[in-house]
This record gives structure tokens, sequence and C-alpha cells, in this order.
């Protein structure tokens, strides 16, 4: 018998702020399929998707068959983003690389588009995924009323109300905020790495380093040189004869 999820009391988000927004260029853009004009707004909106999952993703990591599928109208956008959270490279890339608190909370993020609320919902979800396993986690998830209402069938997910208008800084991006590896494998894999310079590195402008002929390359070459004069003569009136310095002229 499986474990009932467990009650958590939501908190003030963004997202559950209803207000009116004025679009702009901080909004997130919608990709769903009940506006698409053409082949190329679909393979943006594979793209979209993509993105918000793997946050990016390589050629071996997409998923070809689903995208097919996509393509050809059998699944929906739920049915797609489904494929992706259930794919080998998702689960290699968070889910064998995190406790199951923080794969919890990246798959929330990507899946809802808001932060967990609290320790509570993150162990709800966790002991979803351990009694239930990935795919029961995924499964409910998808089956949220929450999520349903949200984005639906038709919907790529999105951070939802990460700029409010009142504000002038918004809410760090997920992948930003939820790196893909947590404090303990950063260190196993030998980063962040801090590396000292004891040499301060000058930076010029592109327009105003030298081109060739300019005299300033030769700056250094002419200091290298080092001239050395002729020392001038020291000499006293009394040492000099005038009878013999003077010439004289014979008639």
């Amino acid at each position: 018998m499986a474990i009932p999820l467990l009650e958590y009391s939501p908190i003030s988000q963004n997202q559950r702020v209803a207000s009116y927004e004025v679009p702009g260029d901080e909004q997130p853009r919608v990709f769903s399929t009940e506006n698409l004009l053409s082949a190329t707004d679909l393979d943006i909106l594979i793209e979209a998707a993509y993105r918000q999952i793997f946050f990016h993703a390589f050629a071996a990591d997409r998923e070809r068959f689903l995208e097919s599928q996509l393509r050809s109208g059998q699944i929906t956008v739920r049915d797609f983003i489904r494929g992706l959270l259930l794919s080998n490279t998702y689960k290699r890339s968070f889910y064998d690389l995190n406790s199951n608190y923080r794969f919890v909370e990246q798959t929330v993020q990507r899946v809802l588009g808001r932060d967990v609320y609290n320790n509570r919902e993150k162990i709800a979800w966790s002991i979803v995924v351990a009694t239930k396993g990935i795919k029961g986690f995924v499964d409910d998830l998808l089956n949220t009323e929450e999520y349903l209402e949200a984005f639906g069938y038709d919907t790529v997910p999105y951070q939802r109300r990460r700029v409010l208008p009142g504000r002038t800084e918004g809410e760090l991006p997920f992948n930003i905020k939820s790196p893909r590896y947590d404090a303990y494998h950063r260190g196993q894999l030998g980063f962040p790495q801090v590396i000292w310079q004891t040499t301060v590195r000058s930076y010029a402008a592109p327009d105003r380093k030298p081109t060739a002929g300019n005299p300033a390359l030769f700056l250094s070459m002419a200091q290298s040189i080092n001239p050395q004069g002729n020392v001038p003569q020291r000499l006293s009136v009394q040492n000099i004869d005038i009878e013999k310095s003077v010439p004289y002229r014979r008639k």
C-alpha cells in the first residue's frame, strides 16, 4: 500500500500573487501547441522544452523518438515533458548525482515552475520518490491540479512570475539558483577551483591596441639600447698655451 502524499501548507510566492501584468521583455515567453503557425514554431517549442528540463541538450541527449511522436501529434506536450523527465539523461544528470531532497527540489522547479514551499513539501515528495520510484513521482507531479491549471496538456512549463512589476530585481533563474551538481559532488569533481595569480594582467581595448608601425611597439626596444655618450673634456685656462694655440699668419 502506497503512502499518501503528506499535506503541506503553501506559502505566498510570486506565482500565487494575483495582479495585472503588463507584457514586457522580462515576462516569460509561453510555448504552446495551441498557437503554432508553422513547423518552425514546433522546433522552437521542442528547444524550449529541452531548455526547461535539461537546461542544455547535446546531440546525444535528444530524444528523437519523442520528438517524432510530438511532431506527428501522437503525444501531447505534457507527454513529451514526461518522457524527458524519465529519460536516461535526466536520471543520470540529476537523480544519480543528488539526494532525494535535492532531486525533488530541482524537479519541482522545472515541472511546476516555482520553488518548493518548505521542507515539509520536500519531504512529502521525497517519500513518493522512495516508495514509487522516479516514474511514480513524475506521474504524480504531472497529475497535480497545480500543473494542469498552470500548463495543461499543451504548454511547456516555465518559471512563473519571476519578475514582479513593483520590483527592480526578480528571482534568479532556476539553473543559476539550483546548479545540477550538489556541493558534495562538486567537491568530488574538483570544482570550483580557486587559481591564485601573482601577476596582475592589464587589459587594453581592441581599438586602443597599437597596430603595425606604431612607435609604441618600438619603445621597449629603444629603452633596452641604453646609449652612452662621450664624456666632455675639462680644461683649465692655466694649462692652455695661447701662443701655440693661436695660428700665426705669415705674410
